[in-house]
């Protein structure tokens, strides 16, 4: 993998606001995606070859994981790697996937179809973070699955193999939980369904029809039917929840244009270009080209609900950045599901706002953001959260006149390891290691 650089080895950042933010960018290769792409390319039979991959230290922990079940892993760098499948035997050791929800929800899916004995683990936040929510189907489906708290917290312990298909409706809408039943679903007797509150996004739903799988979507239904994957090449597009930073970047600053290039398009990824449209953004998302450009704005503030939440899942901290500037007052909710992400988002972000001066309140599903404020500098804590950490420091770089410390920056590596580079070019912010 691409080694990190001193800045996003260093516990804290230092950066000094308020200035233009301008230029064009690519951000990383889509986080969701690439974890997916990964396991697929594990389960499939023949050869893969992923371009385009996320380089940040969740999707390593995911291919590092997969090498544990026999398939063979050559990585070019530069986000090209080859992948050798199927998966041969057991994971020979424990699969310690760092800070990464996604990967470790995945996998579990994985290792359910799985003949032996897998073991599942995760960085100190990630084992805080609830697992009932996969495990409780994939026991329906025939695995058994165990860990702390009566298994919903990790390490998990999953043995798999005889699996039968189910059809299950989710009491929340998570791509998470779909994306794990589905995959066990290749190796069950029967088809798999699931039937969702609220559609999500569906990289899972196309990608295994890329690799070959026999899927059905039928508005939120999707259904699986067992069979085996075969190894195809792809290229994982830009990440639109990075872009996201850079849009409510260009929106904080008084001279803000930024164009974001090369972008995933599909279904539910781009829900927060529709938000800050609605807030009254100068923001384009050229399908035709996957270019997102946003020019500064006068915002207003945004009634945001349960029906918002599973496109905007990943967004909500900056867009509340957003409401911060804007006017009027914006709720949130229906975003219960935040509380149990790599911090309780929620109550971070709040307490992210306030510390740059925004007068904000929590409920139990969401916040209320007092717009109109005019950002102080700020000391933040991240509580190794990457998307809190990238959140403040747009802010402080393009909205808080004075200097704003980040705690906690090297979660940013987790899905953004060049962030703190890409800031500096494009806001001309001076950035400093703080020990």
């Amino acid at each position: 993998m691409t080694a990190a650089s001193p800045l996003d080895a260093a516990s804290s950042l230092r950066v000094s606001g308020a200035g233009p933010a301008r230029g064009s960018l690519h951000v990383p290769g889509d986080k969701s995606i690439s974890h997916r792409a990964v396991l697929m390319a594990a389960m499939a039979h023949g050869s893969s070859v992923i371009t385009g991959l996320s380089r940040g230290h969740d999707v390593a922990h995911t291919l590092r994981a997969i090498e544990h079940f026999g398939v063979v892993v050559t990585d070019a760098g530069e986000g090209r790697v080859r992948v050798e499948g199927p998966i041969q035997h057991e994971p020979v050791a424990v699969l310690d996937h760092g800070n990464a929800g996604t990967g470790i929800r995945l996998t579990a899916g994985v290792c359910a179809g799985v003949d032996g004995l897998s073991v599942l683990t995760g960085d100190q936040y990630l084992c805080r973070r609830p697992m009932e929510r996969i495990a409780a189907p994939l026991r329906m489906m025939g695995a058994a699955v165990d860990g702390r708290e009566r298994g919903n917290l990790a390490p998990l312990v999953i043995r798999g193999g005889s699996l039968q298909g189910i059809t299950y409706a989710p009491k929340e809408a998570s791509a998470q939980v779909k994306s794990a039943l589905l995959l066990a679903g290749l190796s069950a007797k029967g088809k798999t369904t699931v039937e969702e509150v609220h559609p999500t996004r569906r990289h899972t739903e196309e990608m295994l029809t890329e690799f070959g799988a026999r899927v059905n979507v039928d508005g939120r239904r999707v259904t699986v039917e067992p069979g085996e994957l075969t190894g195809t090449d792809l290229a994982v597009p830009g990440d639109p929840s990075q872009a996201a930073f850079w849009a409510v970047a260009a929106l904080l600053a008084d001279e803000g244009e930024i164009v974001v290039e090369d972008l995933y398009p599909g279904f539910g990824r781009s829900d927060f270009v529709g938000v800050l449209e609605r807030m009254g953004a100068d923001i384009d998302f050229d399908l035709s080209t996957s270019t997102l450009t946003v020019r500064s704005s006068r915002l207003r503030a945004v009634e945001l609900t349960a029906e918002d939440i599973p496109g905007i899942v990943d967004e909500v901290p900056v867009l509340a950045m957003a409401a911060a500037v804007a006017e009027g007052t914006t709720v949130i909710s229906g975003a219960g599901d935040l509380r149990a992400k790599e911090s309780d988002r929620i109550a971070s972000t709040a307490a992210m706002l306030r510390e740059f001066g925004v007068e904000v309140a929590e409920t139990a599903d969401g916040m209320v953001i007092e717009g109109g404020a005019r950002l102080r500098p700020a000391r933040v804590d991240s509580h190794g959260d990457h998307r809190i950490a990238m959140t403040a420091a747009v802010a402080g770089a393009c909205a808080a006149e004075g200097t704003t410390v980040i705690e906690g920056w090297d979660s940013v590596a987790t899905s953004y390891p060049r962030f703190a580079e890409d800031l500096m070019r494009l806001t001309g912010t001076a950035a400093e290691v703080v020990a």
